[in-house]
C-alpha cells in the first residue's frame, strides 16, 4: 500500500488560493493560449499540492511557485514539441523573467494601494470596500446611505483622486 503523504497544512492552503491569479497570468504570460494555460496551471497545482510538505513557511511562496510553474510549461512544451509555433528555451526563460519581475512590481503595487487605502478617512475607506471589495453598484451605496448616486459617485472619485496621489508619492519615496 502506498504510503499515505500529510495533508498541507491550511496556511499552505490559504497560500495557494490567495495565488492562483498570479500563477495563472504567468503561465498565461509564457504560453499565450488560455486553453494551455488553463491545462498547465491545473498541472501546476497538482504537483504544488503533492510537494506541499517540501514548502517552508516563512519562505517565498510565489517564487517557489512559479519556478515549479515554469518547470511545468517546459514540461507542456516538451509535449508539443511537434507544433511548429515553438519558441526556443531562451526566449521562454526571458520571457519567463519577466513575468516574475512583472508579478513581483504587482506585489508591490498592491502594497503600496493597501497602505494608502489605509490613509484614507474612515468614510472613504468604506465607500472603496463597499464599492470594488463587495461589488455594491452606486445605486445601492445611495439608497443604504441616504445620499444621492450623484453624491456617493463624487466621493468615490474623490477617494480615487486620493489613492493615485498616494500611491504616486509612494513610488517617488522609493525611488529616492
Amino acid at each position: 500500500m502506498p504510503e499515505k503523504r500529510p495533508e498541507p497544512s491550511f496556511e499552505f492552503v490559504q497560500l495557494l488560493t490567495s495565488h492562483q491569479s498570479r500563477l495563472y497570468a504567468y503561465v498565461l504570460s509564457l504560453l499565450g493560449d488560455r486553453t494551455q494555460a488553463e491545462d498547465v496551471l491545473q498541472e501546476t497545482n497538482a504537483v504544488l499540492w503533492r510537494k506541499a510538505s517540501e514548502f517552508k513557511l516563512g519562505t517565498n511562496f510565489g517564487a517557489w511557485m512559479l519556478k515549479v510553474a515554469y518547470f511545468q510549461v517546459m514540461a507542456h512544451r516538451r509535449r508539443l514539441t511537434r507544433d511548429r509555433l515553438i519558441f526556443d528555451d531562451d526566449f521562454l526563460q526571458d520571457m519567463a523573467e519577466g513575468a516574475e519581475k512583472q508579478g513581483e512590481r504587482q506585489g508591490e503595487n498592491q502594497r503600496r494601494l493597501g497602505d494608502c487605502i489605509g490613509k484614507l478617512t474612515e468614510r472613504y475607506q468604506e465607500l472603496i470596500r463597499r464599492r470594488y471589495t463587495d461589488g455594491a453598484t452606486l445605486k445601492s451605496i445611495a439608497a443604504q446611505s441616504g445620499q444621492s448616486e450623484n453624491s456617493i459617485k463624487q466621493a468615490l472619485f474623490r477617494a480615487r483622486a486620493a489613492l493615485i496621489e498616494c500611491v504616486k508619492g509612494h513610488r517617488q519615496e522609493e525611488a529616492v
